[in-house]
């Protein structure tokens, strides 16, 4: 079973660079299932019903979050709404929507996924442990199928490998995202677990993390607070393809993807 990891949808280029090629990814990649990380999908910070339906028309099976999604207005209820929109599983109790779930590919004939998103504390808020919570929700969708992947939203790489070593024989993949910046570390770890500290961008090339240049040098620079915008220009189309093994849920291996739509 092939598996493509989106990574982090930034603003309008990126969901056409989804629209635009995924198409012809899934054919070329022999891919069975879609996961995209969707929270910097709405202009670039947070995710509404219109960018959250555009990513599922282009064929993302399931659409993960990160500490970003919070930032529209409309986040409670859509993630109340849809079981294919998560959110990382490690936040208090009582906050809208769900951080895991099982699914069947839409065109059936292959094993059912669980996927699991989590978030990192490491230079990010104070939430439950991505450990302990990793560790119990894996066993829960363990007991419903084989093969699970985890979206890991963090900052420090260090936090990303040992959650990797964690969950390592728990789970399928342990898939990084946050950073934006497509990382060269994917592997196979020990007992079948694939990982990569991050899958990158899907958004614009010529930025800095989606944004445009000139918005972010200025706040460098001047240390004074100033509006960020979605740069324009050429998009990059950032993943990894994780083949599992529907039987046992390991991982038989993970190779990153990066296209440029001009």
């Amino acid at each position: 079973m092939r598996i493509l990891f989106i990574g982090d949808v930034v603003g309008k280029p990126g969901r056409r660079a989804v629209a635009a090629l995924l198409p012809g990814l899934r054919r070329d990649l022999r891919v069975d299932f879609v996961i995209a990380n969707g929270e910097n999908s709405a202009g670039g910070f947070g995710i509404t019903r219109e960018t959250f339906e555009e990513l599922v028309r282009a064929g993302v099976d399931v659409v993960t979050g990160g500490n970003h999604t919070w930032q529209t207005r409309e986040s409670a209820v859509l993630l109340d709404s849809d079981p294919r929109l998560l959110r990382p599983a490690n936040y208090p109790p009582g906050t809208p929507g769900r951080g895991a779930g099982v699914f069947r590919p839409a065109g059936g004939g292959t094993a059912a996924v669980g996927v699991l998103n989590l978030e990192g504390r490491v230079f990010m808020q104070p939430l439950l442990s991505p450990f302990e919570v990793g560790r119990e929700e894996a066993r829960r969708l363990r007991d419903e199928t084989a093969v699970v992947i985890v979206d890991f939203h963090a900052e420090a790489t260090s936090e990303k490998a040992a959650l990797g070593w964690y969950l390592d024989g728990r789970v399928t993949a342990v898939i990084g995202t946050h950073t934006h910046v497509q990382t060269a570390d994917e592997r196979m770890l020990e007992t079948g677990t694939a990982f990569i500290t991050d899958a990158g961008m899907t958004g614009p090339r010529d930025s800095i993390i989606g944004m445009g240049r000139g918005d972010v040098l200025r706040r460098f620079l001047t240390l004074l607070p100033s509006r960020f915008d979605v740069a324009p220009g050429p998009t990059q189309f950032c993943g990894v393809v994780v083949e599992a093994d529907p039987g046992t849920g390991q991982a038989r291996g993970i190779d990153r993807v990066m296209r440029v739509l001009a």
